[in-house]
């Protein structure tokens, strides 16, 4: 079974995917939420009751989450259409400090606790291939929704969860330091080297400030490039699973790149194993110590992550053969297979992700739409990175369809590169966890 190959200690690391979002998130509180309705506290009594078990908690009762904020507005249009109440089951609220989202969540749908669930790719991985998730592909809201959506979260050919937002990852870069000295955008790696190189000659210490949780997506943005645009995608990943391609090819350029970005001191290693995402480098990105970093595209909208800039920030793609890449990770709700309240679960589902719910999420929260149908007014700095979104251009930096967990393992394996291994040796890491995955189908 596939799902043992998910099975590792790399599920702590992929759970930061929505962890670290959500704690971003949480922190953009304000003394009135934009909706009265707060689904933690409902009175259940006598009523239909669908649960949902996530991460999103409002951690005060005046608080507002701008996630669960978004959430909240969809589920009320189910709850007035279906006659029945969604209770909201928090991880946060559940006192499980010493275990990680991923794991809580793995045990609940494992014992079908709860009726569906917000999931990060690793176990979306893990419960589709173990059966635990129903098969989403004969809901409505299906015919909606981007290639993108169905290709991340199709697992043994079925369609086992479904975002109500695309997480897109971009480069966050000070415009005016490029304009500064006379840099354009860059859009190759072979471009990118170059403005860290002029940037380096110009006593600019660090053009690049990283952290020990996003650095991957330099590598997906290379390696996959190809493999999402324009390639047999489908194709390709089937020989990628029975092991008659390598994983390790496709992210041995990634890797390359980035040993070069180590080595000519554009990327300070040392800095980048201990820094937390945005708390880390955020400082110096803001006081124009650095004119590069790295970000989901919700960070753009938060002053509360990065801070107000006082200079023309822009979001673009990573640098790619194919010029700016985005790279996207999808989390999904998935559905358990043995849901006490499954009938209904699916008709909440179905109203959650229709296009009229979803326009609705994306006017709160401002961020991209699983559905083709519906279109996010994105900030100015967010044009970039949003219009190759637009134009079908991005990577993928999870893919349930894979047997090799993507997020969490490649976040480790370049956390090796940075404490000093070779490319060689990450490349063997690679090797080493596609043998096993292909152990374990056997």
């Amino acid at each position: 079974m596939k799902n043992n190959a998910a099975k590792h200690n790399f599920q702590k690391t992929s759970a930061a995917l929505l962890t670290v979002i959500m704690t971003f998130l949480l922190a953009s509180c304000t003394s009135k939420p934009e909706t009265s309705h707060n689904l933690v506290s409902d009175n259940t009594e006598g009523k239909k009751v669908v649960n949902l078990f996530g991460p999103m908690e409002k951690s005060k009762p005046n608080a507002t989450n701008v996630s669960r904020s978004a959430f909240d507005r969809t589920v009320e249009l189910a709850e007035k259409e279906l006659g029945l109440t969604v209770e909201y089951r928090t991880y946060t609220a559940e006192n499980y400090q010493e275990k990680t989202y991923d794991v809580v969540a793995l045990d609940r749908i494992r014992h079908h606790m709860d009726d569906f669930y917000l999931l990060n790719p690793d176990t979306i991985l893990a419960t589709g291939s173990e059966g635990k998730l129903m098969d989403l592909s004969g809901l409505d809201c299906v015919n909606n929704l981007r290639d993108i959506v169905k290709i991340a979260n199709t697992v043994d050919g079925k369609l086992v969860a479904i975002p109500q937002e695309i997480v897109a990852y971009g480069l966050f870069v000070n415009k005016d330091m490029f304009d500064k000295y006379k840099l354009k955008l860059p859009n190759t790696p072979e471009e990118f080297l170059e403005c860290c190189r002029v940037f380096k000659e110009n006593g600019i210490q660090t053009p690049v400030g990283a952290n020990r949780w996003w650095l991957e997506n330099f590598v997906f943005a290379q390696g996959y490039a190809d493999l999402y645009n324009g390639g047999s995608t489908e194709a390709e990943i089937k020989a990628l699973n029975k092991g008659e391609t390598k994983y390790s090819d496709y992210m041995r350029p990634g890797f390359e790149f980035l040993k070069e970005l180590i080595d000519k001191g554009y990327i300070d290693a040392k800095t980048a194993c201990t820094y937390e995402a945005i708390e880390g480098e955020g400082p110096d990105f803001l006081a124009q110590k650095t004119p590069i970093v790295m970000a989901y595209w919700g960070a753009a909208n938060a002053e509360t992550a990065y801070g107000k800039p006082d200079f023309n920030l822009q979001v673009i793609g990573f640098p790619s053969n194919l010029g700016q890449m985005p790279v996207i990770p999808i989390t999904g709700y998935g559905v358990c297979t043995e849901a006490e309240n499954l009938e209904d679960t699916l008709k909440v589902l179905d109203v959650i992700l229709s296009d009229e719910a979803l326009q609705l999420y994306t006017e709160t929260n401002k961020v991209i739409s699983p559905s083709k149908n519906v279109e996010v007014d994105c900030i100015p700095a967010l044009r970039p990175l949003n219009d190759r979104i637009k134009e079908n251009v991005y990577v993928l930096g999870s893919n349930a369809g894979m047997n090799v967990e993507q997020w969490g393992n490649t976040c480790l394996i370049v956390r090796e590169l940075l404490n000093g291994a070779t490319v060689e040796e990450c490349m063997a890491r690679f090797d080493k966890l596609q043998e096993e995955a292909l152990n374990n189908t056997k």
